[in-house]
């Protein structure tokens, strides 16, 4: 079992950044579910998340990305698949977050750029979040309805907002002047000093615990981890089912050809030749663009296609990591026109000055959503022609 030594290990880390607790703002509130299995993956020489996926086959890239980076809880037969993939009993991934070695700002910062890291507009996004809720909470005119009629703020990023989804400056336009509107402010500064006076004031505190609350955290944390725990020790304890008696095996009839059976040698050679006769060879192309576009541009390079690729699929070279650093960026993926996407896999969009890849999920009001981390954005897939909306099939490495 991994020991929780990051203590040390953080220490000799120069280029990490460890974030410090903010009071009453939970600076580390994504991260409900610490784990181990990044540091499995990286010991048995999985070096990426999408190898990992691939390896499991029963999890989607997405939603194992998700629960690596602590953002949701694994289920039980999650656990087991990522532990038989890493070769590690599916308790050692768990991690108790009362151990006196560990420390949720350390574990933190191996999901943490430090580029991306800022404590300060962090901690104004969750402000503005209790903000939000203060207002709604104390106008009763202030519906879901109201504030997507009359600022123009959909239900989705109303939530986003109320649960400090990013920092002010990574709102669009506008999103930002529908803010400034709400609270009576001339632009972000404003906002800021608003927020600042307010939490000073002690107006936010009842509602700062819905949003970034350690202890909700911790409390959280700890009761999963434990069914976690009780559940794996009862699966593991459980005595094995009894079996009826086993049917006995039906031998399959050897081909029949002109002269007969067909030798198994031959039956052999044939299946060999079916296999090499399916294998398509698809071309390949991507160059980068701004703002984490891809020019589809011949690059003479050819990958071979999944069985189900249909007639117009092609390579795209992603050229940067623009989903993370589970998907490198001289990654490529097989790119299907006639497949739609579906929730927890991959897309490529037609956008006007290149192809933008994206992770796929759905909103809550079941409106298919298109993510990309670098450039951060958000995309409404349900609103872009559907000729413009590809399935990514599958992906390699180089």
């Amino acid at each position: 079992m991994i020991k929780n030594n990051r203590r040390s290990a953080a220490k000799n880390h120069k280029t990490k950044v460890i974030l410090k607790p903010i009071p009453g703002i939970d600076t580390f509130r994504a991260f409900i579910f610490p784990n181990n299995i990044r540091e499995y993956r990286k010991k048995n020489s999985i070096g990426s998340l999408l190898q990992l996926a691939q390896r499991i086959g029963s999890i989607t890239y997405i939603r194992l990305s998700k629960i690596e980076r602590g953002e949701i809880f694994a289920r039980t037969d999650e656990l087991r698949a990522i532990g038989a993939a890493l070769g590690v009993d599916p308790a050692h991934l768990l991690v108790d977050i009362d151990d006196r070695d560990f420390d949720i700002a350390e574990w933190a910062a191996e999901f943490l750029a430090p580029e991306n890291v800022d404590p300060k507009a962090d901690s104004v996004a969750v402000m503005l979040a209790a903000a939000l809720r203060a207002r709604r909470a104390a106008d009763g005119a202030l519906t879901i309805t109201a504030l997507e009629v009359d600022y123009g703020i959909a239900p989705v990023i109303l939530s986003r907002i109320e649960n400090a989804y990013k920092p002010i400056d990574r709102w669009n336009a506008d999103i930002q002047q529908a803010l400034f509107r709400l609270f009576g402010v001339a632009g972000v500064p404003e906002l800021e000093a608003y927020l600042v006076a307010a939490h000073a004031k002690g107006e936010l505190d009842e509602f700062l615990p819905l949003v970034a609350n350690p202890e909700t955290r911790n409390d959280k944390t700890r009761a999963k981890v434990q069914t976690l725990r009780d559940t794996l020790e009862q699966e593991t304890a459980a005595p094995p089912r009894g079996r009826g008696k086993a049917a006995q095996p039906v031998l399959a009839k050897p081909p029949l050809g002109e002269d007969g059976p067909v030798p198994a040698d031959d039956v052999l050679d044939t299946i060999h030749a079916s296999d090499s006769a399916t294998i398509r060879l698809l071309p390949v192309f991507g160059a980068p663009l701004n703002d984490g576009l891809v020019a589809r541009i011949a690059t003479g390079e050819q990958v071979e296609g999944p069985r189900n690729a249909g007639p117009r699929a092609y390579g795209l070279r992603i050229c940067r990591p623009t989903l993370g650093s589970g998907l490198p960026g001289r990654s490529i993926v097989v790119v299907d026109p006639d497949r739609f996407p579906s929730a927890g896999g991959l897309a490529v969009i037609q956008e006007k000055q290149g192809l933008r890849l994206l992770s796929v999920t759905f909103d809550r009001q079941g409106r298919m959503l298109g993510y990309s981390e670098h450039p951060d954005r958000e995309i409404a897939i349900d609103d872009i022609d559907p000729e413009h909306v590809a399935a990514v099939l599958s992906a390699q490495f180089e």
